[in-house]
């Protein structure tokens, strides 16, 4: 199973945490929590449960599992203050607080190359990774658009899949008709709407294809 929240995939097979296709290095313990906070999110465990599941029958100091959440936030590049993934429930436990979506073995199959966007004229492959959509020039999908914000979106390619979600904008993101709150799967000719800007995400033969063809 992987879970993919922000530019991360956890992935709880192969026991790593990836960004951009690159390993994200977290201790073992510190892997079992992240895993126990993402599949109970965005439930808040208490401390004891916490440490029951992390050290069953044993007893350990409560030091052990506020120096797992700081492994996990400096991995992660998260904050205490002003949390994106791990929350603090003071006096109660931790909670993951990021919207994320599992993606199991059937899903959509991508690879470099193998999807693209296409709108007005472009076509621009999209490699495994994040991809920021906006207007900023720094952002890796530049549309320069008054109607799109500077960092108005994010695509999300891995090898098991695409997703889209959508940053705080004006003008909002919209898969179909729909506008996006969650990061969610994309599939080959979906309509994407980023402001008044319409996008067409393309992909090439996915795993269901294959099956269908093996029928």
């Amino acid at each position: 199973m992987r879970i993919v929240f922000g530019p991360f995939i956890l992935d709880l097979d192969t026991r790593q945490v990836t960004r951009g296709g690159l390993e994200i290095h977290l201790t073992t313990k510190a892997f079992d929590l992240l895993g126990v906070l993402a599949l109970d999110r965005p439930k808040v465990l208490s401390k004891a449960v916490l440490q029951e599941r992390l050290w069953p029958a044993t007893f350990v100091s409560e030091a052990n599992l506020s120096n797992l959440i700081a492994e996990i936030r400096h991995a992660l590049g998260d904050s205490a203050q002003a949390p994106e993934y791990i929350r603090t429930a003071h006096g109660v436990g931790y909670a993951f607080c990021r919207d994320a979506v599992v993606i199991g073995p059937r899903d959509l199959a991508v690879g470099n190359g193998s999807c693209w966007l296409e709108w007005d004229g472009h076509r621009l492959p999209l490699a495994v990774g994040a991809h920021v959509i906006g207007r900023d020039p720094d952002v890796e999908i530049r549309v320069d658009q008054s109607t799109v914000s500077r960092r108005h979106a994010r695509l999300v390619v891995t090898t098991e899949g695409a997703l889209l979600e959508a940053f705080v904008s004006k003008n909002g993101t919209f898969l179909g008709s729909e506008r996006v709150s969650a990061p969610v799967p994309l599939t080959d000719g979906d309509a994407i709407r980023v402001g008044s800007v319409q996008m067409t995400f393309h992909v090439r033969a996915s795993v269901a294809s294959e099956e269908t063809q093996l029928l």
